[in-house]
């Protein structure tokens, strides 16, 4: 496995690697890896003749310099669990090759980047898909593979390949889950004892919501997940959204003939717990 942290180096290899005729199958994280990452680099694997995992903390995504500060950075760790995988290239760049001027395009997403995590992050989404355009044109992947984990993101860049007119298939991966059914994040490492034995209430209270559902109305749904997380200290809702999968639209009725989907965000204490559900 390599590891590169130039662009003219990661460039050559990768086509090279073309030149063999082999697919390119890409995982672009922000390192701290766990689980779910490493689920999709197997993804990647199976999918791919090729494999390159990008590792960078992109500051551009960060509307609090305090998480960007506090976001886990263990490059040895990561490199060291990939060798364990399919991946065959790392790209852990500097901050200042990703960005040798400053960023200034404005992406248009409409309703994708206004609701949940675009409304409590303003920016955010610009940024991800700043980044994500630059990995994008360097690998020139034919496959990019994302958690669902991190749902509205993975619209977004669903909606950037398509602006953008690139050839890339995006892939979305199942979300991986701890044996208590607590999301694997990076952000998880941040958890007290005490915090992390009780965040499986985010997930249980998910799955409850969707038992009830056929019993009450969307709104009521929607109180009943905020309420209950509300009260178990230290943990706040941010923002608890029933929205149509593929727009993102906030719905109002189970009638409405779409695929819906629950997404969550749990403050507890400082640190912030994104999820989500489908609801049948």
């Amino acid at each position: 496995m390599l590891v590169v942290k130039q662009i003219k180096e990661l460039q050559e290899i990768i086509e090279r690697e073309k030149s063999k005729g082999k697919t390119i199958g890409f995982v672009p994280t922000m390192g701290a890896l766990h689980n779910g990452h490493l689920s999709l680099v197997e993804i990647a694997g199976q999918q791919s003749d090729y494999v390159a995992v990008s590792i960078f903390v992109n500051p551009t995504q960060f509307n609090d310099k305090n998480d960007l500060k506090n976001y886990p950075r263990d490059l040895d760790n990561d490199v060291s669990l990939l060798e364990e995988t399919a991946c065959q290239l790392v790209f852990a760049p500097e901050v200042e090759t990703m960005y040798p001027g400053e960023d200034n395009r404005q992406f248009n997403f409409g309703q994708l980047e206004t609701v949940m995590e675009g409304k409590y992050r303003p920016g955010h989404f610009n940024g991800v898909a700043q980044i994500v355009s630059k990995l994008f044109d360097m690998v020139k992947p034919d496959k990019a593979f994302f958690g669902l984990k991190d749902f509205q993101q993975l619209a977004v860049i669903k909606a950037l390949v398509k602006q953008l007119n690139l050839p890339i298939e995006i892939v979305p991966c199942p979300t991986m889950r701890e044996e208590d059914g607590l999301a694997m994040s990076s952000r998880n490492t941040r958890l007290t004892e005490e915090q992390r034995a009780a965040a499986p209430i985010i997930y249980k209270t998910l799955i409850e919501a969707r038992n009830k559902a056929p019993q009450m109305s969307v709104e009521e749904v929607r109180k009943w997940v905020s309420n209950e997380i509300n009260q178990i200290n230290p943990f706040e809702v941010e923002y608890f959204e029933i929205v149509d999968d593929e727009s993102l639209s906030l719905i109002s009725d189970w009638n409405e003939p779409v695929n819906k989907v629950g997404c969550i965000a749990v403050f507890c204490d400082k640190i912030r717990l994104i999820d989500n559900i489908a609801f049948q």
